[in-house]
């Protein structure tokens, strides 16, 4: 059973058509209690839009109910989380620890299938959209290829000049993206692997992607205290979301304009009246 401390916060917007970004009147706030640590990575479960998964230093990960705003499922693992990723087909969430392991879940058992210990610093991790091959970014600035569910080596790309922190993939299959120490983000050609913009309006690095549902936008952050929403197509900002601290994680919504994210709140390190463990959904326009 989930705990009742401390709590996570979600955000749903009502998407008026001339809502200005920011608005502290364009949303409510709903709880979701659960978590005793930060939450340092969250994903929606790719085909259902009421769940998504969030890992926590707290040594569990927990699957929420947006229709209920409850915790139905807590998943003890053996190390402090810092990334998580659900696969393409929605049977099996993959979460990774700070000793570079990285154990594979049955989504519907919420038992173990697999455990991989690498002898690399794993900073994030990602199925393909055809739920054949798992990638890594690595502390070397590497992007490594397996197979799955064989977990065999494949391919090592060098994706950029120092470590390689996030790595996402466009629900459309064009693309992936990944970000960087070096405070950019690169968006890579799926089948030629081959890197064909570069996003650099970050100070600090990378340490999170989302493309939207439609493949359109890419969200980026870092500990700069905002969010970049950019088009991916052009490279060009569209929105800028503030943030009161550094974000952890970013998640778009797999079928609406919802961006979740998860900020460094700890302790009220930044905030004192704001609790541990928080996750918030920001809104765009219907019209974006």
């Amino acid at each position: 059973m989930c705990g009742a401390e401390p709590q996570v916060a979600a955000r749903f917007p009502p998407f008026p058509r001339k809502w200005v970004v920011g608005d502290p009147e364009a949303v409510k706030e709903n709880n979701y209690r659960g978590h005793g640590d930060s939450v340092d990575q969250l994903c929606w479960h790719p085909s259902n839009p009421d769940l998504f998964v969030t890992a926590s230093g707290d040594k569990t990960i927990r699957i929420w109910d947006v229709r209920t705003t409850k915790c139905i499922a807590t998943v003890n693992t053996k190390g402090e989380n810092i990334n998580i990723c659900w696969s393409p087909d929605g049977q099996t969430i993959a979460v990774g620890n700070k000793d570079d392991v990285v154990t594979f879940i049955d989504a519907k058992t919420h038992r173990s299938k697999a455990e991989e210990q690498f002898k690399f610093e794993v900073n994030e991790i990602s199925w393909n959209n055809d739920n054949n091959m798992f990638f890594l970014t690595n502390g070397n600035g590497c992007i490594n290829i397996l197979s799955y569910p064989e977990l065999k080596p494949i391919q090592s790309i060098n994706a950029h000049p120092s470590n390689c922190i996030c790595i996402k993939f466009d629900p459309m299959g064009k693309y992936f993206a990944t970000g960087s120490a070096d405070a950019l983000v690169s968006l890579w050609d799926v089948d030629e692997l081959v890197c064909v913009r570069c996003f650099s309006r970050l100070d600090w690095p990378v340490r999170t992607l989302s493309f939207s549902h439609d493949g359109k936008m890419l969200a980026s952050a870092s500990e700069d205290h905002f969010i970049d929403i950019a088009e991916v197509e052009t490279g060009e900002k569209l929105w800028e979301v503030q943030c009161e601290s550094p974000t952890f994680t970013v998640a778009w919504h797999p079928k609406r304009p919802l961006l979740a994210f998860a900020c460094d709140d700890k302790d009220g390190k930044y905030d004192s009246s704001r609790e541990a463990g928080t996750v918030k959904l920001f809104g765009l326009p219907n019209d974006s």
